[in-house]
């Protein structure tokens, strides 16, 4: 068909909540287009929660590859289907379409299951040449004849050492001040049952290189925006990340930058040492419950003597914390939520995320609770763990949703916004005036939603034919599916 330009879309995340102040783009998109443009293709990467897309540079592209989540499923369905109305060819990828792909083709032409750096690259040349045939690119998935057709899963790539840098240019709106997604790893070994990284990415860790990854940071040195490890444990290999540190810090690096991490990362003092003098401004912590029962029933395989002493470990180097609790498991009542939120004020000037957990498609929990009938609906703008999307065992649908949002109120209080103000961290100060209004704004909105869940007001499942898609900005022409 001859293609030449290629637009990405990434769909903004719906509705406001505590911890959509901080939008830290995805990299998928970003890299899969640095791939097609070094293949000679002409890319541009939309991210809708960063600027508006140009949708007339869209309309005038050979094809749209669209990027989605559970909860940007429903908008990214809308702008497939408006696209594919124009005779555009669709393709999808990204966590919800790998798990879902027979949905996701009601609305795209093509899609690229779990990492698309090899699939996506052979389905564009079978696009533009015709070759390799379609039946034997690895990994993706399409409609014969109206039935869906689910090519063999490829292999994970085995070495990271051939993945580009993503050029952060190809970002349609980038700005300074923006967060710069940096992956120097994939995968993870530890197999938490509400977590989809193992099925998208493996549990074999994968790294780049330390020179590669001390490439990309010398290339963000000096920015005015924050630099922000995806990576789904940073420290998985302490000494290759002793070895990135040493680099950042005799080259001279000198960037605002965070990560995720486990609580072992506090075991290491030359690590904790290390992680100060590179300018380590706040690690991400997936705590996710200080119920011994929970964290054993989650796989977590840590225990809360070792959640309270990371917390005093990273407080005496100077290392923020950013706390992450999943609440709603099995062995959770309403007790343990309200102890969790008691217990977060030791992370003082910290930042705290209470989640409820949410069954989203492609974890076990997922295929637990559906095999169970405990969703209570598949309306995926509201998987975003800020609402209760099941029946958990031990408390209501109800005490689940309003005790996780009582319990982010009693820490963004305003005693913790004015002590931000004393210690001269306006900053976090904003931060915690931002997160207590979503609070607000949530509780307020709570009754309605659990009233429409619970009693199955709600759509039982999407897509549905019957209902109408969400609103969108897009533009205007007959065939938009948008509603005006």
């Amino acid at each position: 068909m001859g293609i030449k330009r290629i637009a990405f879309i990434e769909p903004n995340t719906p509705g406001r909540h505590v911890f959509s102040k901080i939008r830290i783009p995805r990299l998928g998109a970003l890299l899969l287009a640095t791939i097609m443009r070094n293949r000679g293709y002409e890319t541009r990467v939309f991210l809708e929660d960063l600027a508006p897309p140009d949708w007339s540079w869209i309309e005038n592209s050979d094809l749209l590859c669209i990027s989605a989540i559970t909860n940007t499923a429903q908008r990214s369905y809308a702008i497939a289907e408006r696209f594919r109305k124009l005779g555009m060819p669709v393709i999808m990828g990204g966590a919800h379409p790998s798990f879902l792909p027979e949905e996701a083709l009601q609305y795209a032409d093509y899609v690229v299951r779990q990492e698309g750096d090899e699939g996506l690259p052979e389905l564009v040349s079978f696009l533009d040449k015709g070759n390799p045939p379609l039946a034997g690119i690895r990994g993706v998935s399409y409609k014969k004849d109206g039935r869906a057709v689910h090519n063999p899963q490829r292999p994970f790539i085995s070495e990271l050492l051939n993945v580009p840098s993503p050029d952060f240019s190809l970002a349609h709106g980038w700005r300074p001040g923006d967060v710069y997604p940096v992956s120097s790893s994939r995968g993870c070994p530890f197999q938490c049952r509400f977590c989809s990284v193992i099925q998208m990415f493996g549990k074999r860790y994968r790294f780049r290189s330390v020179e590669a990854t001390l490439h990309d940071l010398k290339a963000l040195s000096g920015i005015s925006g924050t630099v922000f490890f995806v990576d789904d444990n940073f420290a998985a290999n302490k000494n290759r990340t002793k070895q990135i540190l040493r680099g950042i810090i005799s080259e001279g690096i000198k960037m605002r930058w965070s990560a995720q991490a486990r609580v072992d990362v506090a075991k290491d003092p030359e690590l904790l040492r290390l992680l100060a003098d590179a300018g380590c401004s706040k690690l991400f912590i997936g705590f996710e419950s200080i119920n011994p029962k929970t964290l054993e029933l989650y796989n977590k395989k840590q225990n809360l003597e070792e959640i309270k002493s990371c917390i005093r470990a990273l407080s005496e180097h100077g290392i923020g914390i950013h706390g992450m609790f999943v609440l709603g498991a099995d062995t959770d009542d309403v007790e343990t939520i309200r102890k969790t939120a008691g217990f977060a004020r030791v992370l003082g000037r910290g930042t705290l995320q209470l989640m409820m957990l949410t069954p989203y498609p492609g974890t076990p929990i997922y295929e637990q609770f559906e095999e169970e009938g405990r969703l209570l609906h598949k309306n995926w703008l509201k998987y975003d763990g800020m609402n209760a999307v099941y029946r958990p065992a031990l408390m209501d649908p109800e005490e689940l949703h309003v005790e996780t949002l009582r319990g982010l109120r009693k820490f963004y209080s305003w005693g913790y916004i004015l002590g931000q103000v004393a210690a001269l961290d306006f900053y976090h100060a904003a931060l915690g005036l931002y997160g207590k209004n979503s609070v607000r704004l949530a509780l307020r909105k709570a009754k309605k939603y659990l009233e429409d869940a619970i009693r199955g007001n709600m759509a039982a499942q999407f897509p549905s034919k019957e209902r109408k898609l969400p609103q969108a900005q897009l533009p205007r022409t007959p065939h938009s599916v948008a509603s005006e």
